[in-house]
């Protein structure tokens, strides 16, 4: 999973967005997934399993803790974090939260549903060569 939230992650970076409208330190891969995700499982599901994501991987990123959940599921907090963490703790962080989230749903939903899920997130990503089966590499 850690592999595919890198790839992920490459292209949600700012540089790559059309809008630009939103925050450099924007949860971008959070905003797309939570519509389809909050329609699977409704909001308090899809919040349910964003805090799950967030505690396994706040043990590996212990600045995730600052971070605070919306009653949307959406997440904020990071712009005060930014003058204190560097980009790439920033970007590991990222990884770190998307990862789990994916691992998260392979377990609830499966390998072929999630993987199907982020092809239609991101269409543009090559998903051939995802391993979704066991949860991929953490």
């Amino acid at each position: 999973m850690r592999t595919l939230a890198k790839r992920l992650m490459a292209y949600e970076r700012p540089g790559d967005r059309s809008s630009g409208t939103t925050s450099p330190g924007a949860f971008y891969f959070n905003e797309r997934l939570r519509p389809h995700l909050a329609t699977l499982y409704g909001t308090a599901g899809y919040r349910s399993l964003l805090s799950h994501a967030l505690v396994l991987a706040d043990a590996e990123v212990p600045w995730l803790r600052e971070m605070h959940m919306k009653a949307d599921g959406s997440l904020e907090g990071l712009e005060a974090l930014e003058a204190h963490l560097d980009p790439d703790e920033i970007l590991e962080g990222k990884i770190a939260l998307l990862s789990e989230l994916l691992g998260s749903l392979v377990a609830y939903i499966g390998p072929s549903l999630t993987k199907h899920m982020v092809g239609d997130v991101w269409p543009q990503i090559s998903l051939n060569r995802a391993d979704f089966c066991d949860g991929g590499e953490k």
